[in-house]
């Protein structure tokens, strides 16, 4: 009996160690990049990014649906229209040198042939960082506009120099390569400054916050001709109007496109009356005089969009505002005023609201530029943490749901799982529904991963959570990601409610945690445990063991 008992301990200890063998390549190795986390939670869908010459479309697992190949870097902003056909930004050099040039736009369709190429740069303007594609087949996009310091002083700029403005152009795709710009608004219109009465767009600027400060200038900047820096575009096919994000002025803007090109110019017309003039500013009062640096909302904030995902935050706004706190960001949401097509404002208080709606700034994530937010279909959100490469998924209760790290360097190609990126910096991703007409057609067959030397992902894409688990073998407990980094997440598709228990031990048989597993999605803190092989042991009520699961930390 007892010898019995030796040779089931010296077995277990010898199928322990084969297993531990297996697994060592793992456990010693830390995942770098690609998929970290997927959960049931998580919205299903595609993912576009890139921040090289190659544009990539992943599913929830990292693996690659497709991509597209350009000869340029892009310059920044990618979308995947409806008919399939992917319209870029690309970087051209020319007269501008700042973040965020971009200059020429480029189409392919979804075999990656490049349908449509057109250069809107020269020595007097530059297109750069974002575009808009609107429902008409157009597309906004955002140039800067050179000034000379003479043209500049004119408008009672003090200590003048050469200044960069910003224009808004829709473009008409003509052709292969060629384009009708068949609407325009220049920010040069609508100026004031209070230091000349002698000049002609002297005023009270707090009597007119439908005008730009000619003279306000954020102090941390040390580009001052790159005055403005619009960094995203965003466009509301109802109101027909236009949002757009300035970094230096910590603030976001929403002007009117129904105008004609003659209208936007001046301070009458279109769908609200009020010309090419600013109808909503928010994020700093004190770039119009109306309150001071405890106003202050935003600090170089990115990606300022209308939220059109069929929820119940629809039609609020929505920004990354990218240094809410000392090494800190946030994604803030808020409701705008609005009647009819205006914004009103009070006497000589700024815009409403006082304070954001909804302000997300757990788990420490950080990046001083670039980066975005977009609220998903499921109400989930999917931010891009743009300095770190990094893609996250959160719950409206701010859980983290699904995160991908993003393998491939901005001046090279894919790393090996495990290497380090270096420069994988993102200025946005884009999530698109599996039932986006895109994809109507098209063979979606998941190919390799992103990165090179991929793992073998243990990653399922979730469907239908509960249906999907129930089909397999005589559990229902699944974990979600392994190897585990910081935290083990379990799913349990169970349909009669019941509360398993679950112990974690370690190779020993020693038990390191001891967990209750509710119905759905379970997350369990990992942190303190040391590297090595893992078995998820799971009792029911009667504490009758249900199944013993692998995994490894």
């Amino acid at each position: 009996m007892k010898k019995s008992k030796l040779i089931e301990n010296q077995l277990i200890k010898t199928i322990g160690l084969i297993m531990l063998f297996h697994f060592c390549h793992l456990v010693n190795a830390q995942q770098s990049v690609g998929v970290f986390l997927n959960t049931p939670q998580a919205f299903n869908g595609y993912t576009l990014f890139g921040n090289n010459a190659i544009t990539y479309l992943i599913d929830n697992c990292g693996y690659q649906i497709n991509s597209w190949e350009s000869d340029y870097d892009p310059g920044l902003a990618m979308y995947l229209l409806e008919n399939g056909q992917l319209l870029r930004t690309a970087k051209v050099s020319g007269s501008f040198s700042a973040g965020g040039l971009g200059g020429r736009f480029e189409l392919f369709d979804w075999n990656g042939s490049l349908l449509w190429e057109y250069i809107y740069a020269n020595s007097t303007y530059h297109a750069h960082h974002d575009i808009a594609p609107l429902p008409n087949g157009n597309f906004l996009a955002i140039a800067w506009e050179k000034h000379s310091a003479a043209e500049a002083e004119q408008l009672g700029r003090i200590d003048a120099g050469e200044l960069w403005s910003e224009r808004i152009v829709e473009i008409e795709m003509i052709g292969t390569n060629q384009a009708n710009i068949i609407w325009e608004w220049r920010l040069w219109d609508h100026l004031i400054q209070d230091t000349d009465p002698s000049k002609p767009n002297y005023g009270n600027i707090s009597e007119h916050p439908e005008l730009i400060d000619i003279n306000y200038i954020d102090e941390t900047e040390d580009n001052e001709k790159d005055w403005i820096h619009l960094n995203s575009i965003d466009y509301h096919p109802e109101l027909d109007q236009i949002i757009l994000s300035s970094r230096n002025f910590s603030e976001i803007w929403i002007i009117d496109h129904s105008t004609t090109t003659s209208q936007a110019a001046g301070h009458t017309g279109g769908n609200a009356n009020k010309g090419g003039d600013i109808l909503y500013r928010y994020g700093n009062p004190q770039a119009y005089q109306r309150g001071d640096e405890n106003d202050r909302l935003f600090f170089k904030q990115h990606d300022a969009q209308w939220i059109n995902a069929g929820t119940s935050n629809d039609d609020k706004l929505i920004v990354f505002n990218n240094l809410s706190l000392p090494n800190k960001s946030s994604v803030d949401i808020w409701q705008p005023p609005i009647e009819g097509y205006n914004y009103p404002i009070d006497g000589n208080t700024p815009f409403a609201p006082e304070e954001v709606e909804w302000n997300y700034t757990e788990n420490g994530f950080y990046s001083a530029i670039m980066s975005g937010a977009q609220v998903l279909p499921n109400s989930n959100i999917l931010i891009c943490e743009g300095k770190e490469g990094r893609l996250f998924e959160i719950t409206p209760t701010s859980e983290i749901v699904w995160e991908y790290i993003n393998p491939v360097n901005r001046n090279g190609s894919p790393v090996s799982q495990g290497g380090t990126p270096l420069f994988n910096d993102l200025f946005r991703a884009q999530r698109y529904g599996a039932d986006y007409p895109a994809f109507i057609g098209k063979d979606m067959t998941p190919g390799v991963p992103v990165e090179i030397n991929p793992w073998e992902l243990d990653c399922e894409i979730f469907d239908d959570p509960v249906s999907t688990l129930e089909k397999q073998d005589e559990t229902l407990i699944h974990i979600v990601n392994n190897p585990v980094i910081d935290h083990l997440h379990l799913y349990a598709a169970n349909s009669d409610h019941t509360t398993f228990k679950g112990q974690i031990h370690n190779l020993l048989g020693e038990v390191m945690k001891s967990i209750e597993i509710k119905p759905g999605y379970n997350s369990y803190s990992s942190t303190h445990w040391p590297a090595g092989l893992y078995f998820l042991v799971v009792v029911d009520e009667r504490n009758r063991k249900i199944v013993s699961l692998p995994f490894i930390r």
